[in-house]
């Protein structure tokens, strides 16, 4: 297995961690008031909308308030990750 620093499957964890706290960053800034509108806030909108947007339409918020969807797009995001790591690992044996 290809655990290296410098392996791609290194390469594509450490992109899927940077996305995972793209997300992250992006849901906590709905907790404070006008922080989606700012800079920093419409830049992680235009990077992690698009894929929150899938789960959202499949998956409507808890009580009207509570979205659940970036919990479960994360999940989608982890196991997505793995799986490419693991066929790059089959295509090209380290």
């Amino acid at each position: 297995m290809n655990s290296g620093l410098y392996s791609i499957d290194g390469y594509i964890r450490t992109l899927l961690d940077i996305y995972q706290y793209v997300i992250i960053a992006y849901v906590l800034l709905s907790w404070l008031p006008s922080a989606r509108e700012s800079f920093i806030g419409e830049i992680l909108g235009k990077l992690s909308e698009p894929y929150l947007g899938v789960f959202r339409r499949f998956i409507p918020p808890i009580a009207g308030m509570i979205d659940i969807s970036p919990i479960v797009a994360l999940i989608a995001l982890r196991f997505v990750g793995e799986g490419i790591i693991a066929v790059v690992n089959f295509i090209i044996p380290g």
